[in-house]
């Protein structure tokens, strides 16, 4: 069984070593895939996103766990939520909003059972002693309904959806990868390059290209990745340095008129 793990813990400290322990102190088979620990303190959307992004390429049966958690110790649900053959142990906070998204119904539990934490329980490390045990025991085989009633609604963050204009699209940045590039909110498809200019931070982007080679060295150009959105990059640089971009900057897509 896999298990994934999603926080905002970094690398410096012990937490993700220990929460993997936990989960394989009691499921020793369980194999754990980091997704990313590198989420910034307490950023619940940027969570959001990439899971949102990356849920759908694991097998069925996985069990991921998201600890982007600034309401830990206090009378925030933790909740399980069965997805599309897929298990999701994450606070209510938002987190699952983009897992979630265009779903109909709602398959969730509030996890409040203690039998399934360890002892003592922290009220500053849920991620130790109430996601990773509970974690392990799903793998194991644990029915979803021994770990709390079932929850109607949860809390999810508002949508981001660009908008449809005369001759083209208006949409926003939401993050910037490692690089530096500029991921929008815009979905694209490959055979519209070309056809397409764009505005970002006062700056005109010619087209869209079919890759970050097509133009030379420091030039900024925007390109459709792998996520399927429309990016703002620099070719062997960073469109968030480099051209002084920031999240939520507006984002202008326009047809180009005919020669």
């Amino acid at each position: 069984m896999v298990v994934t793990l999603l926080t905002d813990f970094g690398l410096q400290d012990e937490y993700v070593g220990v929460m993997k322990g936990a989960i394989l102190s009691i499921q020793p088979s369980a194999v754990i895939v980091d997704l990313c620990h590198q989420i910034p303190p307490g950023d619940v959307e940027r969570a959001a996103w990439l899971l949102g992004w990356s849920w759908r390429y694991f097998p069925p049966d996985t069990v991921h766990v998201a600890v982007v958690d600034p309401g830990v110790g206090s009378d925030r649900k933790i909740l399980c939520v069965s997805h599309r053959k897929q298990l999701f142990l994450a606070p209510d906070n938002g987190l699952l909003s983009r897992v979630l998204a265009g779903s109909r119904r709602l398959h969730a539990v509030w996890v409040k059972n203690p039998r399934f934490f360890l002892k003592p329980l922290s009220q500053t490390f849920h991620g130790r002693d109430i996601f990773a045990p509970v974690a392990a025991r799903l793998c194991a085989g644990l029915d979803t309904s021994e770990l709390g009633p079932r929850v109607r609604m949860i809390r999810l963050l508002p949508a981001s959806r660009p908008d449809r204009r005369k001759g083209g699209y208006l949409g926003q940045i939401l993050q910037f990868d490692r690089f530096g590039n500029a991921v929008t909110n815009l979905p694209w498809v490959a055979n519209v390059q070309g056809r397409w200019g764009i505005q970002v931070g006062g700056r005109r982007i010619a087209e869209i290209r079919s890759s970050y080679s097509a133009v030379p060295e420091g030039t900024p150009l925007a390109v459709v990745g792998s996520r399927g959105l429309l990016e703002i990059a620099v070719n062997c640089g960073s469109a968030e340095k480099d051209l002084g971009l920031k999240i939520g900057d507006r984002v202008e897509v326009v047809q180009r008129r005919a020669a």
